[in-house]
């Protein structure tokens, strides 16, 4: 922890830094935002994401091969997007939503329920395929079902994949590692839930249980896993590979707005509401989506007011050099997924050019959100994942849109749902029940 001098000095720099050591839930404008025009040269752009997007393609046959359930979509991976009237009706009844607001349900993205499939899936059949083409196992316009075999999963096996995560990044590097047959370590700060360990641990990965927070699994994760000459490692601190993986979700998105005849220009911009937790799935998202929409897009990031370690990069100017605890706070939320001190060093250099804003959320409102949504939709979403529905009333209580000349009438709103679908039915009612009694 930073010296209580060495605190008041940021916060003499970046005064909002009270209301976060306060915990109070509010809205922060980014002033670094730029125009589409002005960003820095990131050394990606489109045609890296439509070259991620062809990876996908290409294991498609494989997928379907080894997960049966995606059968029906012919081993595509993706996830519904659809309008919550009755969510958006309820809670209009405290501040009005102006615009219409939808859900991108990736709490039911195939075979592990989260949006961490996206970047998780991606790096880990990135490295496959570079291992398959170094050892002559593959060859350029092969069919990737081969990949299901047991002679590409015998090759794998001498091979280690290495990740640490507070819950749904391990659970997708975990399940796609053991089912390509490479030996795949979990390591797991002490905010992971315990089914998504027991979990992992029937999908085949060894899960390395830590006392300490996520900052300090990730440590030893790294350190152990490049100590191995034949271990990659999934930093989900700074991995490039991670992140692409998150862009495609803008390209389908941009797909399905178009499907649904739904605008997205000047008239009609576009709000997406992403939880975050180092930021890297909602700065990749956010990435592809500014890559297709341009200015029309206006990106929230949503984070728990225990455990903002984004908004703290951010708002102090040291990024991934500052962690939440070295301003006092404890980091600890419900919201495992979220559950991190300190921001992705890859993400964060970017997001700060792209992103509208943040805003914070304690952990009572996820639950209370939980319900609410099961109730009125029949849809379920772990807390962490139901942080973006309150995204359109946190900004009808700022100038973000007048100041810009928007007419929010005619918005599209999205909240980004992270997870849920794996979450066992006993978790679900005890989550759900809590929602109630604190509604």
């Amino acid at each position: 922890m930073l010296s209580q001098q060495k605190i008041e000095a940021l916060i003499k720099r970046a005064p909002l830094l009270k209301k976060v050591l306060l915990k109070q839930p509010f809205l922060w404008v980014n002033p670094d935002q730029r125009k589409m025009d002005d960003l820095s040269d990131f050394s990606i752009g489109k045609d890296e994401m439509y070259q991620a997007a062809a990876l996908w393609e290409r294991f498609a046959p494989f997928i379907q091969k080894a997960f049966p359930e995606t059968a029906t979509a012919k081993g595509i991976i993706e996830s519904p997007l659809r309008p919550i009237p009755h969510m958006q009706a309820l809670l209009n009844q405290d501040i009005p939503i102006e615009g219409q607001l939808f859900l991108k349900c990736d709490n039911a993205l195939p075979i592990t329920g989260s949006i961490k499939a996206r970047g998780g899936f991606y790096e880990v059949l990135h490295h496959a395929e570079e291992l398959a083409f170094q050892a002559g196992l593959l060859q350029p316009g092969e069919d990737y079902s081969v990949f299901a075999s047991e002679r590409f999963k015998t090759f794998f096996s001498q091979y280690h994949i290495g990740v640490a995560s507070t819950g749904n990044l391990g659970l997708s590097i975990g399940m796609m590692s053991a089912t390509l047959g490479f030996a795949v370590k979990v390591y797991m700060s002490q905010d992971a839930k315990a089914w998504k360990k027991e979990l992992l641990r029937e999908k085949g990965a060894q899960v390395i249980q830590f006392p300490g927070n996520f900052s300090d699994a990730i440590r030893k994760a790294r350190h152990e896993t490049q100590q191995d000459p034949k271990a990659y490692f999934v930093d989900d601190e700074d991995s490039y590979h991670l992140f692409m993986g998150y862009t495609i979700g803008a390209i389908r998105l941009a797909e399905q707005l178009k499907k649904q005849g739904i605008s997205v220009d000047a008239q009609h911009p576009l709000f997406v509401y992403s939880p975050c937790g180092v930021g890297g799935s909602p700065g990749g998202t956010a990435f592809g989506l500014k890559q297709i929409f341009g200015d029309h897009l206006h990106s929230f990031f949503v984070e728990p007011t225990h455990s903002p370690a984004v908004l703290v990069g951010l708002l102090t100017g040291k990024m991934n050099e500052i962690s939440v605890q070295d301003i006092g706070l404890d980091g600890l939320t419900e919201a495992d997924g979220l559950a991190v001190a300190r921001p992705s060093k890859f993400a964060t250099k970017i997001s700060k050019e792209i992103i509208s804003g943040i805003y914070t959320i304690d952990d009572d409102r996820l639950y209370t959100l939980l319900a609410e949504l099961l109730d009125t939709e029949n849809l379920f979403l772990e807390p962490s994942a139901t942080a973006g529905l309150i995204g359109p009333q946190m900004l009808a209580q700022t100038s973000y849109a007048q100041e810009r000349g928007l007419d929010l009438k005619k918005a599209t709103h999205i909240a980004w749902a992270t997870g849920g679908d794996l979450v066992p039915e006993q978790q679900r009612k005890a989550f759900y029940a809590r929602g109630k009694v604190l509604s």
